[in-house]
C-alpha cells in the first residue's frame, strides 16, 4: 500500500474507525515507524506530537484499539484504521473524542448475515442447516419462507411480542437465503424501499405503465 508520508512532514492524519459500528472514534497521526508497530502488534499505534514519540492507544488505561485493516486514501496521505476498540476511545472516558456514545446499529447485522450466507453458499459445509437448504433447491427455500411468514402472521395476531420477534427473525434469515439463491442480496430490497420512499415514485410508475401500454 502506497502511503505519502513526506507530504506532511512525516506524519499522516489516521481516522479511526470502529470496525463494527462504522462509527468515527478518535482522529491521530502517523509516521511510518507507528504504521509498522501497528501492523506487526495489530494494535494501533500512534506518532504523539505532543510528546515526540510512539504511543500505542491503551497502553496506560488498557482500552487498546485492535487493528482490523488500514486503508490509504485516494492521494495516499490519509488513512483509514478499522479496529475494534477494548474500552471508551477517548482519554476523558468517553466512546469517541467527540463525545458521542458508540452504538451498534443492529440492522448493519443484516450485511454481516447476508455475507455469512453467501459464504455458506459458496462453500456448502457439511452439517450446515443452510447448506441443507441450498441442496434443497429454489423450491424447498420458497415453501420455507411461505411457512415462516404464515408462523410470523399466527403471532401477530394471537401471540405475544417475544413469539412475533422470533418468527419474524425466521422469515427474515430464510428471506435472505431465498434471495441469495437467486443472486441477490438483503441490500436489493432496502434499495427498492428507498427508491419507493420517493414522493415521486407511484407517479413515475403509473407513467411508465400508461407509456408502455401506448406503445
Amino acid at each position: 500500500m502506497e502511503i505519502d508520508f513526506e507530504k506532511s512532514g512525516g506524519l499522516v492524519p489516521a481516522i479511526v474507525q470502529d470496525a463494527k459500528t462504522k462509527n468515527v472514534l478518535m482522529l491521530g497521526y502517523m509516521n511510518k515507524e507507528a504504521y509498522d508497530k501497528t501492523l506487526l502488534t495489530k494494535k494501533v499505534t500512534f506518532w504523539s506530537r505532543s510528546r515526540e514519540c510512539l504511543w500505542t492507544k491503551g497502553e496506560t488505561s488498557g482500552n487498546f484499539l485492535n487493528l482490523v485493516s488500514i486503508a490509504s486514501d485516494c492521494d495516499h496521505d490519509t488513512l483509514l484504521v478499522k479496529a475494534l476498540p477494548d474500552g471508551p476511545t477517548c482519554h476523558k472516558g468517553t466512546d469517541t473524542c467527540w463525545g458521542e456514545d458508540n452504538d451498534n446499529n443492529p440492522l448493519l447485522f443484516l450485511t454481516e448475515l447476508q455475507d455469512f450466507i453467501e459464504k455458506r453458499h459458496e462453500e456448502m459445509p457439511e452439517g450446515s442447516y443452510t447448506t441443507s437448504l441450498f441442496k434443497d433447491g429454489i423450491n424447498r427455500i420458497a415453501q420455507k419462507v411461505g411457512e415462516e411468514a404464515l408462523e410470523t402472521v399466527i403471532e401477530a395476531t394471537n401471540g405475544g411480542k417475544d413469539k412475533l420477534i422470533y418468527e419474524a427473525s425466521d422469515l427474515i434469515y430464510h428471506l435472505i437465503v431465498l434471495m441469495t439463491s437467486k443472486g441477490l442480496r438483503i441490500e436489493d430490497i432496502a434499495a427498492e424501499l428507498q427508491k419507493r420512499h420517493d414522493p415521486n415514485w407511484d407517479k413515475n410508475r403509473r407513467e411508465a405503465k400508461a407509456k408502455h401500454q401506448m406503445e
